[in-house]
């Protein structure tokens, strides 16, 4: 996945799904939840779970535009790579669903030469996926070789956590209680409490609010629902409620919103 920016953009909530990526040039900005990760050339982040985020690029430019490379994170393929490598390390304690790092050379390189596949279509079926299993192999010997590792576990607080944010994610207009949410993970409520927490930056509540909100604004900007329906569709019962909390996530009221066009503010699934 190839990114460019020639511009500034402002802020924009979306979907990060676990993905490796590493910028070339510029730099971008990231917020969840009340924490903020700022990466530029050199800079590469791992998004390990589903997160709610809100994004912008502060340095880009027609002439020097923002430059970026993406690879989705597939437990699968972190799997096996730990059972070839004879890992048998117990999961770890809970760590940061975000996390950004300067790149070592060792991960550019591979990176680069992933790149240069694009114009060798008849090398890629074979060489793409050797050249992936290094670029993960280099991510888990890295700083961040603990986030991308717990992806790759079954067993790991990471997965059990990830598997409450799917159903959050896939059901978020359901109420739930968090020891509900704790039986899920297979966890006590104090314990799965600080497990989201550390991985997520936010409460259950708070990441289902930002889920329902986003969800408001693909139906307003993309679908071209009214305010009244969207906000009623992802269960906000009190109009004036929405529209303040839906004015303090996104900087605007919803009714400014309307008849906005998908590309001027869209629900994005990338980092």
């Amino acid at each position: 996945m190839l990114s460019i920016v020639d511009a500034p953009t402002p802020p924009m909530s979306s979907l990060a799904t676990p993905t490796f990526a590493l910028v070339a040039q510029g730099r971008k900005r990231l917020a969840l939840g009340d924490q903020v990760f700022e990466y530029g050339a050199g800079d590469y982040l791992v998004v390990s779970v589903d997160l709610p985020v809100t994004g912008h690029f502060v340095e880009a430019s027609k002439d020097r535009p923002c430059l970026g490379v993406g690879l989705a994170l597939r437990p699968e393929v972190i799997a096996s790579l730990l059972l070839d490598a004879a890992d048998r390390q117990p999961p770890g304690p809970s760590i940061r669903g975000l996390t950004v790092s300067a790149a070592p050379a060792e991960l550019v390189d591979a990176v680069i030469r992933l790149l240069r596949l694009v114009d060798e279509p008849a090398d890629a079926p074979v060489l793409a996926p050797l050249i992936e299993r290094e670029i993960l192999w280099r991510l888990l010997r890295s700083p961040q070789g603990a986030a991308v590792r717990e992806i790759g576990l079954a067993d790991s607080s990471l997965s059990h956590v990830a598997r409450v944010i799917r159903w959050i994610r896939d059901n978020y207009t359901e109420p739930f209680r968090v020891d509900e949410l704790a039986a899920m993970a297979g966890m006590s409520t104090s314990a799965f409490h600080r497990h989201f927490r550390t991985v997520s930056a936010m409460t259950p509540i708070q990441f289902q609010k930002k889920i329902r909100l986003q969800e408001a604004r693909l139906r307003i900007v993309g679908l071209g629902e009214e305010v009244t329906h969207a906000g009623y569709a992802v269960r906000y019962d009190s109009p004036s409620q929405f529209s303040r909390e839906y004015r303090r996530e996104f900087g605007t009221p919803p009714s400014r919103d309307t008849g906005r066009t998908r590309e001027e503010a869209s629900y994005q699934t990338s980092p």
